[in-house]
């Protein structure tokens, strides 16, 4: 499994990133303490997670390559995803857009940075 992050998705999470960080794509199943909310209705929904390098991550035990490095994501959230993935960020809305080989995954994937102060 690959994602590619469009050159807009990149410039908008590349400041959020370093060496002491790692990225996750979390199906939004409120599973696990960086899950926001389970959904009521049958919409699929994920987040991509900034969380620093240290942090732990139990239950997120599938590595997707991507053109930001390494993303973690569930194992059994991979049912909802394919083979090749894309994220393109909609510069209008500020929103990002989860595809894969069969359309639209997410039409407003969430982003969380969990490092930064509140």
């Amino acid at each position: 499994m690959e994602l590619t992050f469009d050159d807009a998705a990149v410039a908008k999470i590349q400041p959020h990133l370093g060496p002491d960080k790692k990225l996750l794509l979390t199906f939004e199943d409120g599973v696990g303490q960086y899950s926001q909310h389970a959904m009521i209705h049958m919409m699929i929904q994920f987040t991509l997670n900034v969380v620093a390098q240290t942090a732990p991550t139990d239950g997120y035990n599938v590595v997707v390559d991507s053109n930001l490095g390494p993303i973690l994501i569930k194992d059994y959230s991979a049912e909802d995803l394919d083979e090749h993935l894309t994220v393109h960020l909609n510069q209008t809305l500020n929103t990002m857009q989860l595809s894969g080989d069969g359309g639209v995954i997410d039409s407003d994937m969430g982003f969380l940075d969990f490092t930064e102060k509140k």
